[in-house]
């Protein structure tokens, strides 16, 4: 009760100066509830910024330090574990395809079938695709490709390093793995269409067309080090992720 009329007791603008100090400290001194220096008890500072956590300066730009390039590669090698593609089939209907299906016409059979069934059921996740016809090692022509007209996976990542690493790599590897069937994928990183190619083993990895091309046009990253004038070599061309 006494604080109550030792409150009501002050000057009006005495209780603004302080209810605005306790409550909001940033006000400018030009308002007009501060006619004067608020005292010392009522006070405060904004929070110092840590000079570890502000941005980099603009221009600058990040590299990866050896920490990021083992965190990378072990990020890689767990999507490679998920195995999206094998968990889709039931285990039985792999075993089976593998044992019984492969083996005939020297994996023919199984590269139509499985081209057929790829063009039927993925255009969810590529686009329209349709089967075409492919040349394979004995020079023999089969109707064992797909071609997909553009792929709506990799245009919406817009990352080569993704397409390469979560698409074309762990797919060719589990038809092989798991279904006994080759599989070249080639896309083309111009248009965005992409070739599949069943029943014909892929190059190796250090002759892979695929993995030597540059960086996306729409890439945020290579957009970025364009405008830093940073493409001069070709290793600075060629995508970081792959």
């Amino acid at each position: 009760m006494a604080t109550q009329l030792a409150t009501r007791g002050l000057p009006l603008a005495s209780r603004g100066r302080s209810s605005c100090a306790a409550s909001c400290s940033s006000c400018p001194p030009s308002s007009p509830h501060l006619g004067r220096r608020p005292s010392r008890r009522f006070r405060c500072s904004s929070p110092q910024v840590d000079a570890a956590a502000a941005p980099p300066a603009k221009g600058g730009e990040y590299r990866p330090s050896f920490a990021d390039d083992l965190l990378l590669a072990f990020f890689r090698s767990k999507m490679v574990e998920v195995r999206v593609l094998q968990s889709l089939f039931p285990p039985v209907l792999l075993v089976l395809y593998k044992a019984l299906l492969s083996p005939i016409a020297n994996g023919q059979l199984a590269a139509m079938m499985l081209a057929r069934a790829t063009a039927l059921s993925c255009q969810w996740l590529m686009g329209p695709c349709s089967v075409n016809s492919v040349t394979l090692p004995d020079g023999k022509s089969w109707s064992s490709g797909v071609f997909v007209e553009k792929c709506k996976y990799l245009e919406e990542s817009k990352c080569l390093g993704i397409c390469i690493n979560t698409c074309k790599l762990p797919t060719q590897t589990f038809f092989k793995d798991h279904m006994g069937v080759d599989l070249y994928m080639e896309p083309n990183f111009e248009d965005y269409s992409c070739q599949f190619n069943f029943g014909v083993p892929p190059p190796p990895l250090d002759t892979d067309k695929a993995l030597k091309e540059p960086c996306l046009d729409i890439c945020t990253n290579a957009r970025r080090r364009r405008e830093l004038g940073r493409n001069s070599s070709p290793d600075e061309l060629s995508c970081p992720q792959v």
